[in-house]
């Protein structure tokens, strides 16, 4: 008798996923890039990785490809990129110290708690705020702006340099705070700091 085929869905060879891991495959040559000093092909390696981040998410709505591990490799990725770009740019002298240690200060101590309220009460979730999503937003356009502004001095550039910046300034502070309030209502970490109290 002839075998079925087997049409288990496969996560790693989803479209969605597939531009994701392209996303993770762009990064170290956009870091030898910018270390090098070829600005024009380090700024189009991070528009091609921002279409990239804007596709998956598209694609995964209309090839109903939507997964957990999609779910979970996304913002890794987004997070693996824009950490590495602002330790680099840091590194070569054109990303801000405060910047950049606010940035790594907040992603860490978010994986932190994440890692901990998954051991204390199994808490997988940890869904972005509208604050946090705005803050990637200021991160891609920090970024964008530092690479572009080695490539132009026009005044709109720096202009946009300036202003993405203290936006990321802003909106890291203002995501870390809310997360911490997130946090703290949460029935799991209420729960944890009540029997801690007794």
């Amino acid at each position: 008798m002839p075998q079925e085929p087997n049409h288990r869905f496969n996560p790693l060879r989803a479209a969605p996923n597939l531009l994701t891991l392209l996303r993770i495959c762009l990064a170290p040559f956009l870091v030898a890039a910018i270390i090098e000093g070829h600005y024009l092909l380090s700024f189009s390696l991070f528009v091609a990785a921002g279409l990239t981040d804007a596709f998956d998410g598209l694609l995964a709505r209309a090839l109903k490809q939507r997964s957990m591990f999609g779910h979970y490799l996304d913002p890794v990725a987004d997070k693996l990129l824009l950490s590495t770009l602002f330790l680099v740019l840091l590194y070569k002298g054109l990303m801000p110290v405060t910047v950049t240690v606010l940035v790594f200060g907040r992603d860490v101590g978010i994986l932190m708690v994440a890692a901990i309220l998954y051991a204390a009460v199994g808490r997988r979730e940890f869904r972005p705020s509208i604050f946090g999503k705005a803050n990637t937003l200021a991160q891609i356009a920090a970024v964008a702006a530092v690479l572009l502004h080695q490539l132009t001095t026009a005044y709109w550039v720096a202009a946009v340099r300036a202003v993405a910046l203290d936006a990321t300034i802003g909106l890291t502070i203002a995501s870390g705070l809310h997360y911490a309030w997130l946090v703290s209502r949460r029935p799991g970490a209420t729960a944890a700091n009540g029997n801690q109290a007794k």
